[in-house]
């Protein structure tokens, strides 16, 4: 695409501006964004972009805009795969189209594309069929993509892989008196996510490909990780997900426990002896790196493994 009179440097940055305005080519060349780099207008647009033999400037830059948003809608698709098996094709599309005039992207990198869909979910509230009850599918439809988001950040994060970590008998090692004032260093793929709907089998068999009713809605709460290039899914009741949650905040394990205790309403002295059985299986399931022991009087302490 020729241009006339104008620095390359400027003309680029114009030329994103137009093309990537929401609200179309002819809206982005006047916008003050646009006019911030060169000040033309639609008018005068043929003094930038110079017209073929068939194609007038502006049909020009409307091929370059929509190949650009096509590729941003497929982008879209490829992220967020099982909310677009959840709600269909065609819906997707206008919701992601929605998506992309309400939050066009501002990172250089795609992979940042989708990081509001849930939030734009959530403001928008699509309907759906769900037993003639809109709210509640527009209120899965927000917490599966809140899911299918978190689940592509864990995977593409940083891992352990390679690493070997702490496991529940070093936890334990630590004299019962110094215990409460452990802090556990999480590793850096786990996260948390509260729902309103048990989740993990339903993005399970979306995934497998298999035709299965929405849940009833039911809080839930779920741990992430991700195991030898692998995300995994566990279910936590709503005493794990806070402990888990303080732990990973940095509180010491006894304020942790003492935090759970207070918001929990089923929280109870029947639930310690089982806190020994969590942290085993956690550290099974790889959630926490080293174990740090403020009253150990090692030169260093941390539990390295």
């Amino acid at each position: 695409m020729a241009t006339v009179g104008h620095g390359l440097d400027q003309t680029q940055r114009w030329m994103q501006a137009v093309i990537t305005h929401p609200g179309g080519v002819v809206t982005g060349i006047e916008s003050e964004e646009a006019k911030r780099f060169l000040d033309v207008g639609v008018s005068t647009v043929e003094r930038v972009v110079s017209r073929s033999r068939s194609l007038s400037a502006l049909d020009r830059l409307e091929l370059y805009a929509n190949a650009y948003f096509a590729r941003l809608l497929e982008c879209l698709r490829s992220e967020f795969p099982l909310l677009r098996r959840a709600v269909g094709e065609e819906i997707f599309d206008e919701i992601a189209i929605g998506y992309l005039q309400s939050y066009p992207p501002r990172n250089y990198s795609l992979n940042r594309l989708g990081d509001h869909v849930a939030c734009y979910l959530a403001e928008t509230r699509p309907a759906g069929d769900l037993k003639g009850d809109d709210d509640r599918w527009a209120d899965l439809c927000v917490d599966l993509a809140a899911l299918e988001w978190a689940v592509g950040e864990v995977f593409d994060g940083p891992g352990c892989e390679g690493e070997r970590l702490l496991d529940a008998e070093q936890l334990w090692a630590v004299p019962a008196a110094r215990q409460p004032a452990v802090v556990l260093d999480s590793v850096p793929s786990l996260r948390l996510l509260a729902s309103r709907y048990p989740l993990r089998d339903y993005y399970a068999a979306l995934r497998d490909g298999r035709d299965v009713a929405p849940p009833a809605p039911r809080e839930s709460f779920l741990a992430l990780t991700r195991r030898n290039y692998v995300v995994q899914l566990h279910e936590l009741t709503h005493g794990q997900y806070v402990l888990l949650a303080a732990l990973g905040e940095g509180v010491c394990l006894g304020q942790a426990v003492e935090r759970t205790a207070a918001v929990v309403d089923s929280w109870s002295e029947a639930f310690a002896p089982r806190l020994a059985e969590w942290f085993r299986e956690w550290a099974e399931a790889g959630f926490f790196r080293t174990v740090i022991d403020p009253g150990s009087t090692r030169p260093d302490s941390r539990f390295l493994v």
